[in-house]
């Protein structure tokens, strides 16, 4: 398999989806911030002078998912009909865990605007925090599972994880 953004003459180059058929395209993927103890018990109890830390996080990786093609040069501008961003407050490893999830009815995958959301909300999580903490590590940045197109379904084993 070679790579499909890279032409003939070896340049980069935006792949041709026109002729693929249209199809339910689902992915879903992972991110990490790891931070203090405190700096979790002050985001899981909403009292960082910012504001509502994992709301506004939540919002970011929707409008990051929006403009996917905007940040990524080579990435199709696409009509999600479904994009959502979740958290679990992981305290035995003082961590947020965060799973976006991107969905449309198009000609090409929607794994890059999952990761982007995934990566943009792991950001603003850190921006939202640095006040208190600026050692959080962002990590673990994963393509969890996609869903539809030519290629089938792919679902990360588990211990592929870090």
């Amino acid at each position: 398999m070679s790579l499909t953004h890279i032409d003939s003459h070896g340049c980069a180059s935006m792949v041709d989806v026109s002729d693929k058929p249209a199809s339910i395209r689902e992915a879903r993927a992972f991110a990490r911030v790891v931070m203090q103890p405190e700096t979790l018990e002050q985001v899981k109890n909403n009292s960082l002078k910012k504001g509502d830390v994992l709301a506004v996080a939540r919002i970011a990786g929707i409008q990051a998912a929006k403009k996917c093609a905007d940040l990524i040069p080579l990435c199709h501008p696409l009509a999600l009909s479904k994009v959502s961003v979740d958290f679990s407050l992981d305290e035995a490893n003082s961590c947020v865990e965060i799973t976006s999830y991107c969905k449309l009815t198009g000609q090409t995958g929607v794994e890059m605007e999952a990761l982007t959301a995934a990566s943009v909300a792991a950001l603003t999580i850190y921006d939202m925090c640095k006040a208190v903490d600026m050692g959080m590590v962002i990590e673990q940045v994963c393509l969890l599972e996609k869903m539809g197109g030519r290629r089938g379904h792919y679902r990360r084993v588990q211990t592929e994880v870090l």
